[in-house]
């Protein structure tokens, strides 16, 4: 009897060029990306070959897994499997995140009190003042700080409302409401390119009207890292999601069966809590 067609059997896929072609994308990119910084011109276009090729091995790999779940070849124990690896994913996201919050708490409270109270900052940069946001010691502080109540409390509303539809279509799927399901993860998907167009506008509008970039200091540089960070996992968020909305077109996912379904609703959640920290710690202490 076939192996991978037994219920009781766990199902061990053949071997798979994709590991090896995702080693590979990354090592081009990350090193396009060495030979750019280090002024070499032909870095764009290695960082650009590294991309194209770590997308076509995503769309591979994961079509791959779409198939072989769309034949009946994962029973409960590669479902478990499945919920394991995605929740120490997301866990391993959070420990990422945490590092940076981590950063900023060590920076607000911590260095600064600190730096205000050493006799050299004062004996260097006299006039430095150990109050946030600042640029740091020794350096203008020639930017406008971003203010909690315009574009980043839209984007909160933005973003609450997308966890919402997203978990109004889940309930679609549950009770095997295919309509709702389709209209709650295309609302998903519209929420989650409104939040990036915002953002996209709020950028814009701090480096050509606020003066706030990279190089404004130690708040340019966490507000950017934390913030971009963030945008760049809504961005994969919102890639998934379409995924998942192009599978539900198509008849995929049923009430019983659906855990694509589901890891991609943890992930976005995860996504809203962490714009719940940042709106609140980033943006308005």
């Amino acid at each position: 009897m076939n192996a991978v067609h037994t219920p009781q059997r766990y199902y061990l896929a053949p071997p798979s060029y994709w590991p090896i072609t995702g080693s590979i994308a990354l090592f081009t990119l990350v090193a396009g990306f060495a030979l750019l910084i280090n002024g070499v011109a032909a870095g764009a276009y290695v960082m650009v070959a590294g991309a194209l090729i770590l997308a076509a091995m995503l769309v591979g790999w994961f079509g791959t897994v779409i198939a072989e779940n769309q034949k009946g070849l994962f029973n409960k124990r590669v479902d478990l499997s499945f919920r394991w690896g995605m929740s120490w994913f997301i866990f391993s996201e959070v420990m990422f995140f945490a590092a940076f919050f981590g950063a900023l708490f060590y920076i607000r409270n911590l260095a600064l009190p600190m730096l205000g109270e050493g006799q050299t900052v004062r004996l260097l940069w006299p006039h430095f003042v150990p109050a946030w946001p600042t640029a740091g010691p020794g350096l203008a502080q020639r930017f406008t700080p971003m203010q909690a109540w315009g574009i980043p409390a839209v984007n909160t509303l933005v973003l609450l409302s997308s966890g919402a539809t997203v978990t109004w279509a889940h309930w679609g799927l549950k009770r095997n409401n295919r309509r709702q399901l389709i209209v709650g993860l295309a609302l998903t998907v519209l929420l989650g390119l409104s939040f990036l167009g915002l953002q996209a506008h709020e950028y814009w509008n701090a480096y050509h009207h606020l003066g706030l970039t990279l190089g404004a200091g130690v708040y340019g540089a966490t507000f950017f890292l934390l913030t971009g960070f963030h945008g760049a996992h809504v961005t994969v968020g919102t890639i998934m999601l379409l995924v998942i909305l192009a599978r539900a077109v198509k008849g995929h996912f049923d009430p019983e069966h659906h855990f694509g379904f589901e890891a991609v609703t943890w992930y976005w959640h995860f996504v809203d809590v962490v714009w719940l920290l940042l709106f609140i710690f980033v943006y308005w202490l």
